[in-house]
């Protein structure tokens, strides 16, 4: 017995030494890039190809509160979003996985005539309802203990613009993309032509009422964008003429609406006054110029607003701007990473490099993200986190062009 498990042991030691060897990534923070993507890796299921947007559930978003999830459950826009550090670091087994994945759900939808679901269990089961599980006294006294996730029942429509990015790059770096592949696209896409205009509740999953969300709005811009470019790429067909009119129309909007001329920077939803981080995706996913006038001056903004000692908040949580949850939360990790990279986008490549240099501090002794950071960048939330490790990863690999 004492002899298998020393045998168990060095298999295990090679598997994963000879995985991590793997990495296109050479720069600077090999470290951490690599302990991120062992991160995610293990938040991916080898059976079936999903990847949980983390491994706890319960874990406080603040100190004795109620933001109390259950994150144990394959997101489309995290896993999506996963893909794009897997193929960054050329690990296209672990996307192509994830890829063949979301086709099954895909399936479903076309079986049972319903639209892509915001998360899924890793056996692609769609219904996760919440329970409390009153026993617990919970993680510090924080309660209510949550399994299941009642957003399931939720409109985001933010999810088919990291889908439609992750199948682009799936494209480029992985496997083509198959005949039924591109029909399953046909169908997700003419759905975002019919319902891009819709509320809903946001990349945040708010729980204080349906909004026109600019992030929202953005990703399904993407959607269209990378639908167009797939095709034309691979000589597809497809309803081109509506695609490319709605994306012009998302494209307008999004400058006519979004845009608070009084306030000088974008703002949250239409009607709003608010910023919000996920805002710093618009550069990331080249809707706007890293360098552009208006969005630096939303840059700008965003860092009197919402950044403290290099950590972001995802927006305002007060008397002005309700989510329709009780209590504060912290700081959100992978905002943060997303920060970095907008400064180095920029221009500002020395303070990029400094506020990342001190992201990494933040990280705990195994060198792993929880979901947030409290004011003294103790963690907060469920974790290992993937939203925040690939983030990083990001982040790390323009900073390494610089």
């Amino acid at each position: 017995a004492e002899g298998k498990c020393s045998r168990y042991f060095d298999d295990t030691l090679k598997f994963w030494r000879r995985w991590a060897g793997q990495s296109q990534y050479k720069g600077r923070w090999r470290e951490m890039v690599t302990r991120s993507a062992l991160a995610l890796k293990l938040l991916t299921s080898r059976k079936h190809g999903g990847i949980v947007a983390a491994a706890t559930f319960g874990l406080p978003e603040t100190e004795g509160g109620e933001r109390n999830w259950d994150y144990r459950y394959t997101w489309i826009r995290d896993a999506s979003f996963t893909v794009y550090a897997f193929m960054r670091l050329g690990y296209t087994d672990e996307a192509n996985a994830f890829m063949s994945w979301v086709r099954g759900r895909l399936d479903d939808c076309c079986e049972q005539t319903e639209k892509l679901g915001i998360l899924y269990a890793l056996d692609g089961h769609a219904e996760l309802p919440e329970d409390n599980l009153d026993h617990l006294s919970g993680y510090g006294g924080a309660q209510p203990v949550r399994i299941g996730n009642e957003a399931y029942k939720q409109v985001q429509l933010d999810i088919y613009g990291e889908l439609m990015d992750a199948v682009y790059l799936a494209n480029k770096y992985g496997d083509a993309i198959s005949h039924d592949g591109w029909q399953h696209v046909v169908r997700q896409v003419d759905y975002v032509c019919e319902h891009w205009s819709d509320r809903d509740v946001g990349i945040w999953e708010m729980r204080g009422g349906d909004q026109h969300f600019l992030h929202s709005r953005l990703m399904c811009w993407v959607a269209l964008d990378r639908a167009l470019r797939l095709a034309f790429k691979r000589s597809l067909s497809g309803p081109f003429e509506r695609w490319t009119r709605v994306r012009e129309e998302i494209h307008n909007d999004i400058w006519e609406n979004f845009w608070n001329e009084d306030l000088g920077h974008f703002v949250q939803h239409k009607g709003s006054r608010n910023l919000d981080a996920s805002m710093l995706l618009m550069p990331l996913v080249r809707f706007v110029g890293a360098n552009d006038p208006k969005w630096l001056a939303t840059l700008d903004a965003i860092e009197a607003a919402l950044v403290r000692d290099g950590m972001v908040f995802r927006y305002r949580n007060d008397d002005d701007h309700d989510d329709g949850l009780a209590g504060e939360e912290g700081a959100f990790v992978a905002c943060s990473f997303w920060y970095v990279e907008c400064l180095a986008r920029a221009g500002r490549v020395e303070q990029a490099h400094l506020e990342f240099e001190q992201l990494l501090r933040y990280a705990n002794p195994l060198g792993l993200y929880a979901e947030e950071f409290d004011a003294h960048a103790h963690h907060l939330g469920n974790t290992p986190q993937a939203l925040s490790h690939l983030a990083l990863i990001s982040a790390a690999s323009f900073l390494d062009r610089k």
